[in-house]
């Protein structure tokens, strides 16, 4: 067991090194720039992609917050069960983060996938619609890749294809993403 724990700390440490430090830097000016623009922030994944999701969207319109002295405005659309199992029922689960962009989304806001496969139908309908109706998208994905990271402007790919791996890499690049507000408050002065 010591040995394959060993291997899984290796492993894990391979995907964190995989982690591009410059296209981080640039989402957090992304996010910078949603601040100050007042844009709404999207997120949204599925499994523990989705718990991801929201913890960042906590972090990020709490800890960051209140640090930046200027206020987030995100949402995770994983997060309302009755809203998703609606949408699921009356349309279909493809459809459960698509049609919440409808009612929410306008130009210039941000989207923001987290998957592991990247091959998510409902990720990949909400990134489709979040395109053509001039939304940011950015994608956190495995090595796999996926559709998604196909159509999201932005990209990040985690160099790994295991679940556990990828999502906590994910996790690590959330929190670097809401640690730059907290660690720097300048960064959320607004001008």
């Amino acid at each position: 067991m010591n040995a394959w724990i060993t291997d899984y700390i290796e492993a894990q440490k391979a995907a964190l090194d995989s982690i591009p430090i410059a296209l981080v830097a640039r989402l957090i000016e992304t996010l910078r720039a949603a601040l100050k623009e007042d844009r709404q922030v999207f997120v949204a994944g599925n499994g523990g992609s989705a718990a991801n999701a929201s913890h960042f969207a906590t972090d990020l319109g709490k800890g960051s917050s209140d640090k930046a002295g200027a206020r987030f405005r995100v949402l995770s659309l994983n997060d309302n069960v009755s809203w998703i199992t609606a949408l699921g029922n009356d349309y279909s689960y493809e459809e459960v983060y698509v049609r919440q962009l409808m009612n929410y989304g306008r130009g210039g806001d941000l989207l923001l996938t987290l998957s592991v496969s990247g091959s998510s139908p409902n990720l990949v309908r909400a990134v489709e619609w979040a395109n053509a109706h001039g939304l940011h998208t950015i994608a956190l994905v495995g090595g796999k890749r996926g559709r998604v990271a196909e159509l999201a402007r932005e990209v990040l790919v985690i160099n790994a294809t295991h679940y556990g791996r990828v999502e906590d890499a994910q996790m690590g690049i959330c929190h670097m993403l809401c640690y730059a507000f907290m660690e720097n408050p300048a960064l959320g002065e607004i001008h």
